[in-house]
């Protein structure tokens, strides 16, 4: 496979800067009045591809003003499969080579502003070294999520040996696009109670459901709905960054949504849906008839059995108002966290700067042993220890109790009794598909939605994804699984997109997740559920490791912490269908080559 495994020397590289100051009516004019050598030039090494691109369609002439050119440097300062970050004055891109050819494109990732010159270049794309999403190096075009927009790509020459960039400047400091979205073309009352395209729900499922309709073309009405108060937001953030706004996490503001044509409602919780008259009715009364439905409602809290539920100042963590809450009632008093779900540990360690004492409360001996075993698990354990949290393992809240209405203690089964002045449940979660259940749409055992490759239900026209469903997961042998993270929910909404317009693709993705805690990243990729053996490199108590997830003889997922870019290399490995073997991993264990991803070129078997 191709791809960057080892640091490209340094050299150091005299940045020529040829700024347009004269305008041109003319964008085919270069600054001598002569044909510009772009013309006819090869951008990001194909011919057409206009590909000096913003958010929005460019005027029939620029002014050449908005375009910087650098020479940025030898041709022969880039093996293949290398990339560089280079600097063309007004900001800069990323260079790359590749198959003997040039490109060039915005150097941040757009989700959340990763470098991407240490991500993972491998066959026409590059793949962002935080949270795996994948950039086509020709058109800047997202290919695999997280995230919502593209990149900016920029036209390269080369001209006596010298790599030549020609950007334009608002691209440079943007760093990103939105794919060009049609508009709604039918005439329609917002009170109208019919929708083409209804999707409940406004995660990320729900959203890139919408967009990419609207990407696709699709022209009819598009209405999404939310029990939220809020238009789209980055939930993830919640629990990592307690004090932020709705406004500053918002994934999409109303005014983009009303621009293209996206009905958001919000305070809309449905609670029946008939599929026979293809109907969603909603708490407020009002009833919606769809021609496609879309059901994304996301998990909600696991119910917990405890006396004191009327006692103030407990919360599960939903929105941007709990987080807010939960940073102000902490500070400076004492704060308990029931369960160590990957949400309860983030906000324990989001709060031990602010509070008094955190505590928590898990039913495992070790947290995260489930999901990443208890080495790891131990490890991380002890990194909360070191920050002066308190556990409270192999044990179950009791009782709240209050004073005025108020929390104040929180006791155990054990008998041990905690001082809280705020609780945070972050004990799993359940789907919220209570009103799916007299609808005839199956479900499993469990509340989950069962759909097909395609997104698609039983009930015709019936669509449904993200943490709501199980689905056929093909590295499992199409085994159906539940697999509740942010990226692949913004698989499913282009999925279902797709499947809508009766283009269904193919489901290619690695699972991705991360989770931040005490400015460390744990990024994990593949699908571990029933791991059989962790193999680990490195350090665990320095917490630089990479571990490695069997089942069998296979690697099935891989997590690590300051080894970066090997949990995308590995999911680039395993999304080319690709096996990485245990025995291998084994080997450099043994020999001590922790983080060396340089055996993974190529690597595996079909």
């Amino acid at each position: 496979m191709g791809g960057c495994f080892s640091k490209p020397k340094p050299v150091e590289v005299k940045v020529e800067l040829s700024l347009l100051e004269k305008e041109k009516d003319v964008d085919g004019l270069s600054p001598n009045g002569k044909a510009s050598p772009f013309a006819d030039c090869r951008p990001n090494g194909a011919l057409g591809h206009g590909s000096d691109d913003d958010s929005t369609p460019l005027p029939l002439y620029h002014k050449l003003l908005d375009y910087v050119e650098a020479s940025v440097c030898h041709v022969k300062d880039l093996e293949n499969g290398q990339m560089r970050e280079v600097d063309l004055g007004s900001g800069r891109a990323l260079l790359i080579k590749e198959h003997g050819e040039f490109s060039a494109m915005a150097h941040k990732c757009p989700h959340y502003g990763a470098p991407l010159v240490k991500g993972v270049l491998s066959k026409g794309h590059v793949r962002c070294p935080w949270h795996g999403a994948c950039f086509n190096i020709a058109t800047g075009d997202l290919e695999d999520f997280p995230g919502l927009d593209s990149l900016p790509t920029f036209q390269v020459r080369v001209e006596k040996d010298k790599v030549i960039i020609r950007a334009n400047k608002q691209a440079l400091q943007s760093q990103k696009r939105s794919k060009p979205m049609a508009r709604c073309s039918a005439v329609i009352n917002s009170s109208t109670g019919f929708s083409h395209v209804l999707i409940i729900g406004s995660g990320p499922a729900g959203l890139v459901c919408a967009e990419t309709l609207r990407q696709e073309g699709f022209t009819d009405r598009i209405v999404m709905c939310t029990k939220d108060r809020h238009p789209p937001y980055d939930r993830p953030k919640l629990s990592k960054s307690l004090e932020s706004t709705a406004e500053q996490l918002r994934l999409r503001s109303v005014d983009f949504l009303q621009d293209h044509d996206i009905e958001l409602l919000v305070d809309k919780e449905a609670v029946a849906i008939d599929v026979k008259t293809r109907s969603v009715t909603f708490e407020d009364g009002l009833r919606m008839e769809y021609k496609k439905l879309f059901i994304a409602t996301g998990s909600k809290p696991k119910p917990m059995v405890y006396n004191g539920k009327d006692v103030r100042n407990v919360f599960h963590l939903r929105t941007p108002e709990d987080a807010n809450s939960i940073a102000r009632l902490a500070n400076n008093k004492n704060a308990v966290i029931v369960g160590t779900s990957y949400v309860g540990m983030e906000v324990a360690a989001a709060l031990t700067d602010k509070a008094h004492s955190v505590s928590i409360i898990g039913i495992e001996s070790v947290p995260f042993k489930k999901a990443l075993g208890e080495k790891v698990g131990k490890a991380m354990m002890k990194l909360f220890e070191v920050n002066r949290v308190k556990f409270y393992m192999l044990n179950e809240v009791s009782e709240m109790i209050g004073q005025h209405g108020q929390l104040k203690e929180v006791v155990l089964k054990s008998g041990k009794v905690l001082r809280a002045d705020v609780c945070v449940i972050g004990a799993g979660s359940i789907p919220a598909t209570d009103f799916v259940k007299q609808s005839g749409i199956h479900m499993d055992s469990r509340g989950f939605i069962t759909v097909n490759k395609m997104m698609q239900t039983n009930a015709d026209g019936v669509f449904a994804g993200g943490d709501v469903v199980v689905f056929p997961f093909q590295p499992r042998n199409n085994k159906k699984v539940n697999i509740p993270h942010w990226q692949m929910a913004h698989v499913h909404g282009r999925v279902a997109a797709l499947s809508m317009l009766g283009r269904p693709p193919d489901l290619k993705t690695v699972p991705y997740f991360w989770s931040a805690m005490f400015g460390k990243t744990i990024r994990y990729a593949g699908y571990g559920d029933g791991f059989d053996d962790v193999i680990i490199q490195g350090d665990l108590d320095e917490l630089r490791f990479v571990a490695f997830y069997t089942r069998g003889e296979e690697v099935v997922a891989v997590a690590s912490m300051n080894y970066d870019p090997i949990v995308s290399r590995v999911a680039e490995v395993l999304g080319s269908g690709k096996t990485i073997r245990k025995r291998d991993v084994e080997m450099l264990a043994r020999l001590g080559k922790t983080g060396d991803i340089s055996w993974l070129i190529d690597k595996g078997s079909q």
